[in-house]
C-alpha cells in the first residue's frame, strides 16, 4: 500500500521560507550581512542595493520568480537561436 502525505504536496515540494526558496533565503541573508558590514565601514551602498534587488526578484509565488521569468526571456530572445519554417 502506497502511503500519501497531505503536507506539503505529498512531500515532493521544495523547501521554502516565507516568500523565498531556502537556497535564495540563505543567499539573501549572507549577502545582507556582508552588505551591512561593507556599508558600515565604507558608506558604499551599492552591495546593499544589489542584495535588496535580488531579494525582490527572487520572491517565489506559484513556484516561479521574476528572476526565472527574466532568465527564460533572455534565453528565448538572446541566447537561443530561433528557427522559423514557412510552408504552404
Amino acid at each position: 500500500m502506497k502511503q500519501t502525505y497531505l503536507y506539503p504536496q505529498n512531500l515532493k515540494a521544495t523547501a521554502s521560507l516565507w516568500l523565498w526558496s531556502l537556497r535564495d533565503f540563505t543567499i539573501i541573508c549572507i549577502a545582507l550581512l556582508l552588505s551591512v558590514i561593507i556599508m558600515s565601514q565604507t558608506w558604499f551602498v551599492l552591495p546593499l542595493a544589489f542584495t535588496l534587488c535580488f531579494a525582490f526578484l527572487s520572491i517565489r509565488l506559484d513556484d516561479t520568480t521574476i528572476l526565472d521569468f527574466i532568465r527564460y526571456a533572455v534565453k528565448f530572445f538572446i541566447t537561443t537561436q530561433q528557427e522559423f519554417k514557412w510552408g504552404q
